[in-house]
């Protein structure tokens, strides 16, 4: 089963890059703001952007990214023990997304479930989840728990195109197979949330944190990720 998607995306892939090279070499990309223009507070939460080396800049190619760590206010002196002991109030949210104006040969976005086992980390299980926008409409996203064998984090991401939001690898490349036929655009996004599980706190609380915190940003995306 395995080796029979991995030939369904090859082929995809080749069929996109022979339509892609048929129909011309440039895109139309549509304006749009750079994401490190993205706000750096979310509710309570303040960012600090997270550097990106050369090397890994290489193997992203190119594009425009953002990665950052978004971390709960201190304690303020007067906060109860309670408050101070609560995960909400310890645990950070990392943020990265990563724009892809043209995803022409060898400026594809890569897929977290390869990314993320190059890191280190080992899926614990994955499913798709159901998510609510500011309309009350509800969309889906791609949901995982993972570990490196020293810490459990939460992950959700997506694939931001054309004004849809995408929960799967395979739906996200045929989509730009046929947008690139029908409007002649091909840029899309990855957006990756990512929070620990914190000792002693329930997964499901973790989980609660990184849901709400998509949800927060989420009316905020199509301006950098152009509809």
């Amino acid at each position: 089963m395995r080796s029979a998607r991995l030939w369904l995306v090859l082929l995809m892939m080749a069929f996109t890059a022979l339509v892609l090279r048929l129909r011309g070499d440039v895109d139309h990309v549509p304006p749009s703001r750079p994401l490190h223009e993205f706000p750096a507070i979310i509710g309570t939460r303040l960012a600090t952007d997270i550097p990106m080396d050369p090397e890994t800049m290489q193997i992203l190619g190119k594009g425009d990214f953002l990665d950052r760590l978004y971390q709960p206010p201190p304690p303020s002196p007067g906060s109860t023990a309670q408050a101070i002991a609560d995960a909400d109030m310890r645990a950070s949210i990392g943020l990265f997304i990563g724009y892809f104006p043209t995803q022409r040969t060898g400026h594809s976005i890569h897929s977290p479930q390869n990314c993320l086992p190059g890191a280190g980390w080992t899926f614990l299980s994955s499913w798709v989840t159901d998510l609510i926008n500011a309309a009350g409409q509800k969309y889906q996203v791609k949901e995982y728990l993972i570990t490196d064998g020293t810490s459990t984090q939460e992950v959700l991401y997506w694939y931001q195109m054309h004004g849809r939001i995408i929960a799967g690898d395979y739906a996200a490349k045929l989509y730009t197979l046929a947008d690139s036929i029908r409007y002649g655009r091909t840029d899309a996004a990855l957006i990756r949330i990512i929070t620990p599980v914190e000792p002693g706190e329930d997964r499901l609380q973790s989980r609660a944190r990184a849901v709400r915190f998509a949800e927060q940003i989420a009316p905020l995306l199509p301006a950098y990720v152009p509809d």
